[in-house]
């Protein structure tokens, strides 16, 4: 094989390789059903790699709004502190107790710990203005040893939308 029939080859495959892209690239958000379908055959033409102005990058898909009335969670303590924990332990729990005191129903729409030994339970119905609830925070350690500190971040309609609470413990290490 010569050396231009090899660079007519590379430059083919880099150019079909940069059209495969362009084409990503542009179909990003669409579904399969509105998706281009590239078949194999002797008409493909590999494009000039040279920058073409008239193509454009797909809009921006618009901001999401979201347009739920606002309330505010007060809670009695953001922190708990479970002291000293055994390694394996799965009874150490806690519950935090919140009231809604803004003017709208309180909708938390989700809580989640920062890791899987820190599993939290939250009201799925809304909170009444001036009505109080509850967080379970169920914490196992596991094999962890140490000062441990974990959060638990739930996601309501307040402003701001996430609300930290933290618990800590110093896991005492077992013998096996």
């Amino acid at each position: 094989m010569n050396t231009d029939m090899r660079e007519n080859i590379k430059l083919g495959l880099l150019g079909a390789i940069t059209l495969l892209l362009l084409m990503q690239v542009l179909m990003q958000g669409k579904g399969v059903e509105d998706s281009a379908v590239i078949t194999s055959g002797a008409d493909f033409t590999a494009p000039s790699l040279s920058a073409n102005p008239s193509i454009t990058q797909p809009p921006a898909p618009a901001p999401i709004i979201d347009n739920t009335p606002k309330t505010v969670i007060e809670f009695e303590e953001m922190e708990y502190d479970f002291g000293n924990v055994k390694q394996n332990t799965t009874d150490n729990e806690h519950v935090f107790t919140f009231t809604n005191t803004g003017d709208e129903p309180l909708i938390i729409t989700n809580a989640k710990g920062s890791c899987g030994c820190t599993v939290p339970k939250y009201p799925k119905e809304p909170i009444a203005p001036g009505e109080t609830g509850i967080i379970e925070v169920s914490y196992k350690p596991g094999t962890q040893k140490g000062s441990q500190a974990k959060t638990v971040t739930l996601t309501a309609n307040t402003t701001p939308a996430n609300t930290l609470l933290s618990i800590k413990a110093f896991v005492e290490e077992v013998a096996l």
